[in-house]
């Protein structure tokens, strides 16, 4: 048997590549941590963190916009755009020490800087040194795709990556891509009292989700002043004569072209993996397909068998916390012999995207379930009805079951106010194969928003009432009255 100095070597410390690495050292596997910029990836430094870190900024401001609605007369807030753009990065700050080299050192995981480079199946360069591996996990996450617009070099774009940079508010904001991210910050910049257009080549934004879910999403942008645009394409960058940098956007339908100014272009139409930003991938074995992501099977790995690839990287789920259960199946399978190899878990993937509101799902949402011919039953129950979402001003949304005749849940909806939260309890229902007649029966705290949950499931337990025993129930009431 071959000796190699490390057990694993992860390249990547984002998500992925930090679970990874930090569960293999758990397990008392010698791992090295190759990161070539800076610890906990996009997450930490230009995704997550930073994005919920000025969404709350954001809220506030939303709040003093609705004070009469809480009840107050009036409210005024000011602000320093800059301040607020500090504040994310102090957020940052207090968290970095979660993903530190100091603290992945202290869990027994040795922190490598510098670019890695695959020089064979068991051999990574990095740090001008040579490390010698029994296996590898490629976990070098995505990068903002930035769309082939004629024109963009005539302008500073920023991406979900670079927008971090700014401290000065922009007074017209443009954001390309109806997407999550894109609808997150071109509602919170119009909160902060950006003028805002969002451009989306489809026919509505958030085009993942059901329509009636993402149609009050949009109610909820416009009133916050975003100009929504859809079925248009972001076509050139021009430069006016008098220096005024404006967006070409053609019809996608074959209509007129238009034109709108801007003082700052977002781009937030996806994101691309990084697998051809690795060199010597295809020399070790490995396949990267046309959109630079990892190709692996059902276990993780790559077409090189003691190589794995998790998060992004490998361009299905992209979020942290799909990074991170995919991360401990690849530990898992990487550190294990074939007997014990598992399969990584798909059915049961949750996400949310953190508007006002929010909407989160798990599993399928009818038009899924449509398009794949799935026979399924839907109920839904609105959020306006909900007590403690009506003394919170945030009576709007539903909740929404979609299900086999048979009561067996195939998906959830939420959209309301801290749907996100609320989503978990038929997350864990999903995971333990459990029934809505089961959150029908859980006791759950009045007054509070996850009493939607159990409504939910009541108005799935009234379309579902058998007619027959309904009519006796009425007779023996009747006979015991003696009526």
């Amino acid at each position: 048997m071959a000796k190699y100095e490390y057990n694993l070597v992860v390249i990547g410390a984002g998500s992925a590549g930090l679970v990874s690495s930090y569960v293999a050292a758990a397990a008392k596997a010698k791992v090295a941590l190759v990161e070539r910029h800076k610890m906990g990836g996009d997450c930490l430094n230009t995704g997550c963190v930073p994005s919920k870190a000025i969404i709350r900024s954001a809220s506030f401001m939303r709040d003093v916009r609705r004070a009469r609605k809480l009840g107050f007369k009036r409210a005024e807030a000011e602000f320093d755009f800059a301040e607020i753009m500090q504040r994310v990065h102090s957020v940052i700050a207090k968290i970095e020490p979660h993903d530190s080299v100091e603290r992945y050192e202290s869990l027994g995981v040795e922190c490598v800087k510098g670019e890695a480079k695959l020089l064979s199946p068991n051999e990574v360069e990095a740090g001008g040194r040579k490390l010698t591996t029994r296996s590898i996990i490629l976990a070098n996450g995505a990068r903002p795709f930035v769309p082939p617009i004629k024109g963009l070099e005539k302008t500073d774009y920023k991406t979900s990556d670079t927008i971090w940079e700014i401290r000065e508010q922009p007074k017209r904001l443009m954001v390309v891509g109806g997407g999550p991210i894109g609808t997150e910050l071109a509602q919170t910049f119009a909160y902060l009292g950006s003028e805002v257009t969002q451009v989306e080549s489809t026919e509505r934004i958030l085009v993942r989700e059901d329509e009636d879910a993402a149609k009050l999403v949009m109610e909820q942008m416009k009133e916050a002043g975003v100009h929504i645009m859809t079925k248009v394409r972001a076509q050139e960058v021009e430069v006016s004569e008098n220096g005024q940098t404006q967006m070409v956007l053609a019809d996608v339908d074959g209509g007129e072209t238009t034109r709108r100014p801007f003082d700052l272009l977002l781009l937030a139409v996806g994101r691309a993996p990084n697998g051809d930003s690795i060199p010597g991938l295809a020399e070790a074995g490995v396949k990267v397909n046309k959109r630079g992501a990892i190709e692996v099977d059902e276990y993780l790995r790559a077409a090189q068998p003691n190589i794995y690839a998790c998060g992004d990287i490998i361009g299905s789920y992209q979020f942290t916390h799909t990074a991170g259960h995919a991360a401990v199946t690849a530990v898992i399978n990487a550190l294990s012999p074939l007997p014990f190899k598992k399969k990584v878990d798909w059915s049961v993937v949750p996400w949310c995207t953190f508007s006002h509101p929010e909407v989160a799902r798990v599993g399928l949402n009818e038009q899924e379930a449509k398009a794949k011919g799935i026979e399924y039953e839907a109920v839904k129950y609105g959020i306006d009805d909900l007590d403690r979402a009506i003394a919170d001003e945030e009576a709007e949304g539903f909740v929404k079951l979609v299900a086999t005749p048979g009561g067996e849940l195939l998906g959830v909806t939420i959209v309301g106010a801290h749907a996100g939260d609320l989503l978990h309890e038929y997350v864990l229902a999903m995971k333990q194969g459990a029934k809505i007649k089961d959150i029908l029966s859980m006791i759950h705290i009045y007054p509070t928003l996850a009493e939607a949950n159990r409504f939910a499931a009541g108005e799935w337990n009234k379309k579902h009432l058998s007619p027959t025993l309904l009519s006796l129930s009425e007779r023996i009431n009747r006979f015991t009255r003696g009526a």
